[in-house]
Formats: structure tokens, sequence, C-alpha cells
């Protein structure tokens, strides 16, 4: 009846019944720690050496210097950032956001094509902690096996002192990669000259680096799968990304099925038709104690899956070792699986092809067409003009000039249009620019009262750089109206 509490029976079934929950969660709510069992293979092969491929370079990144900067250098005080050679400034947020919606758009046909690739062998998460953390865990704690009875048993001075080794381990590790991240802020020049002086000269980039340490020692030695499986929305996407023809993690039930435990010699005899036939799947559950995020790859495609081929690894080793043939758990497609053909090109993966390739060609066009300096001109706040007591209109300007080129410049101004209109800069007239300086200089226009009509007057000016580098820029002046 509605409204009437429920007996102690019916609560008992809810707990215990099949309904599907977090692997890294008991039914009760609480975390439930994951021992994945590396598995060697092929496919492990290849992830470890992108993977340390991938580290290498992200500490290499902002030590290289490419055109006199380093290789990627977001410099936010600065507001400038540097990418393999070309900065990008403020005023380049069109460029950049080209940049943004072409990897965006990579990412999207990569899902589409082979699912969630980046997750299982580019994402810094996925690399990081099962090419460093984990490794140094297996090294100090012992085998999963081993680490699990010690974990669920009582605090013993082997576990104390394996535990806090583990940890000072992590900790170092963890305080030279917040190090390398603020690099790519900062630079290495100003970085190391900081770690030389107190943090009391330098606070700010200080807590940065001790809560960018702080953060990556949760994520790595606590928090773990979950930012896979719970914090990371990408897991979310995929299921609007993928289709029955992208390239997946799959189990083939159609092999495996029906599943059984039973040795090598069983098999023989269901070959040789003494027994009845079973699948080739013999239930040894490998595929689930390698997976880092605790799922079952025979359940079907699932959000916690990342694609790192463990699954893969594990099982082909259990098909040499039962003489089956390898590929009970492959990359392969839903409609694959079914028997229907699977077409790379679709029209799903056609138009990101086209939207990909527009957006790329827009960026390279954008950035190849940017003018070596940026010049804007403005009026400075306060009187729109004035006359002069010799009958000459006088306009008070602002340009802001920008060196774009990598190298030191100077620059001087003069008017191209009318011929009887003049500029004087305030101060020198020659002006000096460093590489990626960007100055605002006050002049003043001058020109005759004739000149202007209905109250306003067409200019044109030149800007000169020492690199020999002409830049036309027109602006509209105002005087009185007749």
């Amino acid at each position: 009846m509605e409204g009437r509490p429920q007996s102690t029976d019916s609560l008992t079934a809810v707990l215990e019944s099949p309904e599907e929950v977090l692997s890294t969660m008991s039914r009760d709510g609480k975390r439930k720690w994951l021992y994945p069992v590396p598995s060697k293979g092929s496919f492990h092969t290849q992830r470890l050496l992108l993977g340390w491929s991938l580290i290498v370079l992200f500490v290499a990144l902002p030590i290289i210097h490419i055109g006199g900067k380093p290789a990627v250098l977001l410099d936010i005080a600065q507001r400038e950032f540097s990418f393999f050679g070309v900065t990008f400034y403020p005023t380049d947020s069109f460029v950049l956001l080209l940049f943004m919606v072409g990897v965006l758009l990579t990412v999207i046909l990569a899902t589409a094509l082979l699912g969630r690739v980046w997750c299982g062998w580019g994402c810094p998460q996925t690399v990081y902690l099962e090419f460093v953390y984990r490794p140094i865990e297996r090294w100090i704690e012992g085998p999963e096996h081993v680490r699990a009875r010690r974990n669920a048993g009582p605090w013993t001075f082997d576990k104390v002192w394996r535990k806090t080794l583990r940890f000072g381990v992590y900790l170092a590790i963890s305080l030279a990669l917040a190090h390398i991240f603020l690099a790519y802020f900062v630079g290495w020049k100003d970085l190391g000259s900081w770690l030389t002086r107190s943090p009391f000269e330098h606070w700010g980039s200080f807590l940065v680096m001790s809560g960018t340490t702080g953060l990556i020692l949760f994520d790595f030695g606590y928090f773990r799968e979950q930012m896979c499986m719970i914090a990371c929305p990408y897991a979310r996407m995929q299921s609007v990304l993928v289709d029955k023809d992208s390239m997946i993690l799959s189990y083939d039930p159609n092999r495996g099925e029906p599943r059984a435990k039973r040795s090598k010699k069983i098999i023989r005899q269901e070959e040789e038709g003494f027994l009845p036939a079973k699948g080739d799947c013999i239930d040894c559950f490998a595929c689930v104690r390698t997976c880092p995020t605790g799922i079952d790859i025979r359940d079907g495609l699932q959000m916690e899956c990342v694609a790192c081929t463990q699954c893969i690894d594990a099982c082909d080793s259990i098909m040499d070792k039962i003489e089956k043939p390898r590929g009970l758990i492959r990359y392969t497609s839903e409609n694959a699986l079914s028997g229907i053909k699977t077409r790379r090109f679709r029209p799903r993966t056609l138009i990101y092809m086209v939207l990909l390739l527009a957006v790329w060609i827009s960026f390279g066009m954008t950035l190849t067409s940017r003018d070596a300096y940026d010049i804007n001109i403005g009026r400075v706040v306060g009187s729109t003009y004035d006359v002069l007591p010799d009958g000459q209109v006088a306009n008070r300007l602002r340009f802001r000039v920008r060196n774009q080129t990598g190298a030191p410049t100077s620059f001087t101004v003069s008017m191209v249009d009318p011929p009887s209109a003049t500029v004087q800069i305030a101060g020198a007239s020659t002006i000096e620019l460093d590489d990626g300086e960007m100055k605002r200089v006050e002049a003043f226009v001058f020109l005759p009262q004739s000149d202007i009509v209905e109250g306003v007057r067409a200019t044109t000016l030149r800007f000169s750089f020492s690199d020999g580098t002409e830049q036309v820029e027109e602006f509209t002046l105002i005087g009185p109206t007749p």
C-alpha cells in the first residue's frame, strides 16, 4: 500500500538486487579499491612506448626553444601564448577560436571512428597512472593480490613503512610534475630563478604550484580511475559520438558464448565431439582482473571503458594457452559483430571531415595572413578636436602598436593623405619596440580647416618599420561643421 513502510525483507531484496553500480563502489556506497593486474602483450607494448614518449614530450616542451621562445608557453600575465615558434596575442582571439574548434572537431572525429582511443592511449590521466604511479605501487607494495590482502588486514609496521615510502615517492613525483606544469606558464628560466629564492618573493606562483602538487597527489594517489568514471565529461559524450560503425573494444558473443570454465583437456574433447561444444570464453575473468576501471567487457560497451586494450592482451594470452584463435576481445564495431559491413566513411564522419578541413584551412589562412604588426588607432579621451589660432584643426589620437615579428624593431608615422596634414608624435619621433612588445603612443594630427567637409575628413597614415615593412591605416578625423 502506498505510504506503508517497507519491510526488512523488502529492503534486503533491494540491496541484493542485480542493479548495476559503479565498479569502484560497493552496494552500501563505500569506495571499492581496484587492483588491476597488468597484462603484457602487443597493445601494452605500444601503449608503453607511446605513453613514455608523451611524458618526455610533456617535460621537453617548456624547455625546448623555437624562435627564441619555449615550444609552448602560456604566459597569462603578459597575455601571450606561444606554440612552436608562433606567438598569439589577445588580438588573435579569432585565430585561437579556430584552433580550439579544430582540436574539438579532431577529438569528435577520432571518437566517431575509433571510440575512446584518446582516453586509453593519450590522456595524461591514463598515461601517468598506468605507466608511472601504479608501477611504483607494485614495486614498493608488491603484486595486486598481496596488496589487497595487506590492505584488508590490520596496520602493521610492514604496512606502514611501505605506504609511507610509496606516498613519499608519489609526493616527489607530484612535486616535479607541478613544477613542469608551472613552467608552461612562466617558463623554465623564471622558474629556475624562483627555486633559488624565498617563496614569499613569488607567493602567488608558489601557491599555484603547491595546490597543483596536492591535486596531482590526490588524483593519482586516491581518486584514480574515478576521474575517468565520475569527473570527466568525455565519458558521457561518447554515447552521442559513437555509433554502430565506430571501432570500439568489444567481446564477440557469437564466438564466446555459451561461456564455461573448463580445462584445455575438456576443450580438446569438445573439439573432437566427445562433449557438447561451448563457446571460446572459459570464464577465467582475466579481462575483468586486468581492467583499470573494473568493468566486465563481456557485458558490452560501457561508459567506464577507456579503451586501454588491457582486456585484449589478457584474453589473447588465454587464447594462446588453450590453443584458440586470438580476437575474442578485439577492436571492432557493433555492426561487424552482427555480421554487417562496417562503414568507415558515413554521413556523420564525412560531415565531421568537411567541417574539420574547413576549420583548419581557415586557421592556416588566417594565421599566414596575419600582419607582422598589429596596429590600432583611436581617439584620446577628452576633447574630440581643437581649432588652433592659425586656423588648423588638431585631433589628438592614440596609436597602439604591437610587434609580432619575433625580433626588435622601431617605427615612424607619416601622413599619406591629405598631403596638407601633418602628424606629431608625443616624445621621440622614432618608437622602439621589443619582440612581442605593445606600446601606446599619443600623437596630434594637424590639418587645415578647409580640408574638412561637413565635420569629417578621411585620412591615411603610413607606419614605416625598421625592417622595411610598411602598413597603411585609414582613420577619420573630426573638425568643425560650417
